[in-house]
This record gives C-alpha cells, structure tokens and sequence, in this order.
C-alpha cells in the first residue's frame, strides 16, 4: 500500500526522484535526436500555497513524486509526474494526481492544467483516466507536445 508524503522539492529523496525523471526524459529525447531540457524546479514554487509536492513510497522505498505549482490564483500545474518502473501499475499515479488535485483546490484552485511529450503514451492514458482533456498550448515547453487541462469541482476529494 503506497504512502504519500509532502517533501521539499530540494529533499534528497526528491531531488533523487525527479534525477531519474529527467534521465528517463533525456533518454528518450536522445532516441529522437532532439535535446532535453533539464530545469530543477524552484523549491519557493513548491512550497505551499505556491505549490507543494508529493514523494510515494512502499514499505517505506520512494517510488514516485508529483508536485503542483499554482500559476495563478485559481490555475494550479502538475509538474513532473513520475513512477519508477518497478512501482507501475500500482495505482501510484492515480495517488499522486488525486492527492495534488485536492491540494490544488485546498489552495483555491479551480482547475489543474498540465504538458507532457506525446513519448510518455502511459501518462497521456493516465491523464485522459482521470479526466483530462486536450487543450492548446498554455505555455512555451520546449519538452511538451501535449497539453492537458481538468476542472476542479469544489468540495471533491
């Protein structure tokens, strides 16, 4: 059964995480002889009620993490979602977005918009699961190809 528990973005266990994450990104930008950009996040834009992110663990072994940012004060962002391979098909990532979608209305959210790489073909299904729909680009990632929005009813968990 997975744990969930808020970290610093900058823990180490998180700044483990999100190293493998951007190792398996650049990996497969490298296949398609594009470049990956790797950007640490900024821990401020992590920190609530700017945002706040999640490590998931099993028998206390981190296997995941997922962190929001609000880029206003009713749009929160998910940000770099990720399970290990190992962990996948747990229900993880299902944990993680339910968790961070509650925490994005806790922080007055109205909706949660996130990109990805149209690569990531288990996220966008993941994604779409849980309600996501296809929107156009809000932002100029030069990693994303897909960009996802989901609106938050009040009072859900």
């Amino acid at each position: 059964m997975p744990q969930f528990r808020a970290v610093r973005v900058d823990d180490p266990v998180a700044h483990a995480l999100l190293t493998e994450y951007f190792a398996m990104r650049s990996d497969g930008f490298t296949r398609q002889e594009r470049d990956y950009r790797t950007v640490f996040p900024d821990p401020t834009k992590f920190e609530p009620p700017a945002g706040i992110f999640i490590v998931a663990e099993v028998d206390g072994t981190p296997v995941g993490c997922a962190g929001i940012r609000m880029l206003s004060p009713e749009r929160a962002e998910l940000k770099h979602l990720f399970v290990r391979d190992a962990a996948r098909g747990q229900g993880i990532g299902s944990g993680l977005i339910a968790i961070l979608e509650q925490c994005a209305r806790e922080f007055g959210a109205t909706e949660i918009v996130l990109d990805t790489h149209e690569s990531l073909e288990a996220a966008g299904r993941l994604y779409a699961s849980a309600g996501y729909v296809t929107i156009p680009p809000y932002n100029d990632n030069p990693n994303a190809s897909h960009w996802y929005r989901k609106e938050l009813e009040r009072g859900a968990s």
